[in-house]
């Protein structure tokens, strides 16, 4: 199989050994002709993989509302696509209903009682190798998908809740692998076969093969899980025997057994957020705040590109990828020192956001050449002690994007963290890994970082779900992604191909990608980016191509209705009527 260092390691340059992924799995070359997109549709659903955009039209179908189709379409995620989300994760929506106020809410997962800021440090006090801190118990969080589920469908939902399990269930019974799937079990085997038995047994045949695309795949533990949760609402996955299988996988974990208990599972609880919003050009832009870095990081890479005529230079223009290259170092070097929970840690998410700050960080972009250094800067809020430390974050997760006929739009961005999360399976689904995107160094120079390890608090993330408005404050754009610390670059991206270079939603999201964090510069291999290295090249960069990994999905309003786009990096389609 061919491999190749996962871009969190390569760009962050964290003392973590990084978690290769299949190079042909969710991402790889892609030309500007390759898409996935249609429309217009009255609803629309777009996902990362076919069978959960139906599973999610079904409910539109039938009445429900965007809310209630996300719902179904996480649910029927965590049977088709288990190696990127499911029940066993956690996520962030945002909701924009058709009247009333924009809405967020933090389903990232918790770190139990037992953890310590030292949870990722050997014997020596060194940070543990990635792969061996991220496989089994070690690095398990209180799940958060079905709580921040349970709090979009009391405040949002149409449908009664047991019906949007309906497919999921439904798929659970029997479908047939996808090459995809298949190409992350045969990959996942260093994970899988590791952390428990329920995982092998159940992605792996007698003989410990991995089972091949195409196969009829039950899943009949998965599938009594969710009748049960949804005939007796979400405490009992937080109550009750699922929250038991749960405590008793980590704590038995042939790798890294870890004493998360009842009452760590039983004390979780979704959060409901501000939004972090702002503006780009005529046009609102808003997302999620912390722990999420996505919403300040997506409005500090596009504020500080505002004063460039990006329209004007288009997308042909190696001038218009080196500003973006430069607005991204900026934000990153940013979401490194600033970013973390903000129940626990001093956040200047204002400050982060305010335009005068935004504005004075453009000032240090030059148009024509590479600034020496990118380094953080002193937001108003901003506590006096505080370091840089790059976290962990690696490529996985997926994202779905809703809008029905009513008006109201969605996009929820779901993880278990890398391929198949720890490894561990519970109840059918897969247990996450969300706890190494804490730090695994916990201080510099006696300095805490943000983002380390305590009891009850949630990892800093990437997850970056945005809803863009038009002047006249009617969402237009609903966009989120996948593939770790490369998703606020990745959902920046799409916006500057809709909003400045006037492409639809599947077009935006198929223009190659440019990542620029630190001194380190990625372009997409195989694209035109590439064809740019000689011009980056003279500017100051040092560029490497390389394949990223890349997965996006969204919708957007158009004459008609709504266009639906899904990454053709991928298999996800989207669905509609």
């Amino acid at each position: 199989m061919i491999r190749f260092t996962l871009l969190a390691a390569s760009l962050l340059a964290t003392a973590a050994a990084a978690q290769p992924i299949p190079k042909d799995a969710d991402s790889g070359p892609v030309q500007a002709a390759s898409t996935a997109g249609a429309g217009p549709f009255k609803a629309v659903v777009s996902a990362a993989n076919p069978m959960a955009s139906e599973a999610g039209l079904s409910i539109l179908k039938q009445g429900g509302s965007a809310a209630d189709a996300a719902i179904a379409t996480m649910l029927a995620l965590t049977v088709v696509e288990p190696q990127s989300s499911g029940i066993g994760g956690g996520g962030f929506i945002v909701y924009q209903p058709a009247k009333g106020a924009l809405g967020t809410i933090d389903g990232r997962e918790t770190a139990p009682g037992v953890a310590s800021p030292k949870q990722f440090l050997d014997e020596a006090g060194k940070p543990m190798p990635f792969m061996k801190a991220a496989t089994g118990g070690r690095s398990v969080g209180v799940p958060g998908n079905v709580a921040l589920a349970a709090e979009a469908h009391k405040r949002w939902g149409k449908l009664p809740w047991a019906k949007l399990f309906e497919p999921a269930i439904r798929l659970a019974e029997g479908f047939a692998i996808s090459p995809t799937m298949a190409r992350f079990i045969a990959f996942g085997q260093d994970s899988l076969k590791v952390a428990g038995p329920e995982g092998r047994a159940l992605y792996y045949d007698k003989d410990g093969a991995p089972l091949p695309a195409g196969t009829i795949f039950r899943n009949d533990k998965l599938a009594a899980t969710l009748r049960t949760i949804a005939a007796q609402g979400p405490d009992a996955f937080y109550k009750g025997p699922i929250a038991q299988g749960i405590v008793q996988t980590v704590s038995s974990a042939e790798a890294n057994p870890t004493a998360m208990t009842l009452a760590d599972v039983a004390a979780y609880q979704a959060k409901v957020r501000e939004p972090v919003c702002g503006t780009y050009r005529q046009y609102k832009v808003c997302g999620m705040g912390p722990p999420s870095s996505g919403g300040t990081g997506v409005l500090a890479m596009l504020k500080q590109l505002e004063r460039f005529d990006i329209a004007g230079l288009g997308k042909d223009n190696p001038v218009s990828w080196h500003l973006f290259a430069e607005s991204q170092r900026l934000a990153y070097a940013d979401r490194e020192k600033w970013i973390g929970d903000p129940g626990f840690v001093a956040v200047p998410t204002k400050g982060l956001a305010d335009p005068a700050y935004l504005t004075a960080r453009s000032g240090l972009i030059n148009a024509g050449t590479r600034m020496a250094k990118a380094a953080a800067g002193m937001p108003a809020g901003a506590p006096m002690a505080r370091v840089t430390a790059a976290d962990n974050e690696v490529a996985g997760t997926t994202n779905f994007a809703v809008a029905d006929t009513a008006g109201n739009i969605t996009t929820w961005t779901s993880t278990v963290e890398k391929s198949f999360g720890s490894g561990l399976v519970s109840n059918g689904f897969v247990l996450n890994n969300e706890l190494t995107d804490f730090n695994f160094a916990p201080e510099d120079q006696g300095v805490l970082t943000a983002n380390h390890v305590q009891p009850g608090k949630r990892p800093r993330s990437a997850m970056s779900p945005t809803i863009v408005y038009d002047a006249k404050g009617q969402p237009i754009l609903a966009i989120g992604a996948a593939g770790g610390v490369t998703i606020i670059a990745q959902v920046t991206k799409a916006i500057i191909g809709v909003l400045d270079w006037g492409l639809p939603v599947e077009q935006a999201i198929a223009l190659p990608q440019l990542i620029a964090i630190g001194d380190r510069l990625s372009v997409e291999k195989g694209t035109f980016l590439e064809t740019m290295i000689p011009a980056l090249t003279a500017m100051g960069h040092q560029p490497v191509a390389t394949a990223l990994p890349l997965k996006l999905n969204g919708v957007q309003r158009v004459a008609g209705g709504w266009r639906g786009g899904a990454d053709a990096r991928g298999e996800g389609r989207p669905a509609g009527y």
